[in-house]
């Protein structure tokens, strides 16, 4: 995304884009990859309520976050790319409001990855987790990656 600054994240997080919704794929590669044909695609409100249950100390991924959507509403899986949006709206949402913050820096990426999209980048969330007691590590050469580790340690299941 740019220009957050210039962005109502809150009117966009309100929007539900006529979502919850489902859709059957077709594509065979897709279905493999994904596990089947249906499709959830939820609201991004729903990302921002699920973000707001992670306790101090506790992480999710995004993908964990997708696979409960799938499973309350009977679906093979939630669409992902609108999932790594709506996720980085709830964050600049949240960093907009005055109250009601929703901890989403402890919504990380695939394999415990730091996300670079949130609101003052990795340094940001990088601090906010290391003062929740958590150790960010440092992969890669050229194209640096921060993860946290050991994050599945400390992973919050969602009921």
């Amino acid at each position: 995304m740019a220009n957050e600054e210039k962005k109502d994240f809150n009117a966009m997080l309100r929007d539900s884009k006529d979502m919850p919704k489902f859709q059957i794929i077709t594509d065979q590669k897709s279905i493999e990859k994904y596990g089947g044909s249906k499709m959830y695609f939820a609201p991004p409100m729903d990302y921002d309520r699920v973000m707001k249950q992670i306790p101090y100390g506790k992480v999710i991924t995004v993908g964990k976050i997708r696979e409960y959507f799938a499973k309350q509403n009977g679906a093979d899986f939630t669409e992902p790319i609108t999932a790594g949006i709506f996720v980085s709206i709830a964050a600049w949402a949240s960093y907009q409001r005055c109250e009601e913050e929703t901890p989403y820096w402890r919504t990380l990426k695939a394999n415990g990855e730091l996300n670079a999209k949130y609101p003052g980048g990795i340094e940001a969330q990088k601090e906010k987790l290391e003062a929740e007691g958590h150790t960010i590590i440092q992969r890669g050469r050229k194209n640096l990656k921060y993860f946290l580790k050991d994050y599945e340690r400390v992973l919050f299941h969602l009921e």
